[in-house]
């Protein structure tokens, strides 16, 4: 049934005036251009960001009616639910958006590692500059 609903079916009530967003009790998240959202998921345990995906209507409506974490692949163009195939599944703790609803947070219980990597969060990376270079440097 969900893959039937248009965006505005499943997520109605969008708000236009600036204001009204900012304070509206209304969940009316804003879709782009490409019908997606980014997702930043942060680890409920300790704040630390894990990584960051995309859903569109069907995945933000999957993943609040299954308490269990769904995106949009763009690389796969397809609907995917994180650990469907390596068992490192995010059990939803908390959706939070943005002042403008153009983004969402989820706060998970994070089952293994976040990233495909095998490492915790697919934030492992640090930019750092060395004689004028820039280069990366890994910090788990």
């Amino acid at each position: 049934m969900l893959a039937s609903m248009t965006d505005k079916q499943k997520f109605p009530g969008r708000q236009t005036h600036k204001g009204a967003i900012e304070e509206t009790p209304t969940f009316t998240p804003k879709f782009g251009a490409d019908g997606l959202i980014p997702a930043a998921v942060t680890d409920a345990g300790d704040g630390r960001l894990l990584m960051l995906a995309y859903m569109n209507a069907e995945a933000l409506a999957r993943t609040i009616a299954s308490g269990e974490a769904w995106y949009w692949s763009r690389s796969r163009d397809a609907l995917w639910r994180k650990g469907e195939t390596s068992g490192n599944t995010q059990r939803i703790v908390e959706i939070r958006t943005d002042c403008d609803q153009d983004t969402i947070e989820l706060v998970v219980d994070q089952t293994g590692p976040a990233c495909h990597t095998e490492r915790r969060s697919c934030f492992y990376r640090v930019v750092e500059t060395e004689g004028g270079a820039v280069k990366l440097v890994l910090k788990d």
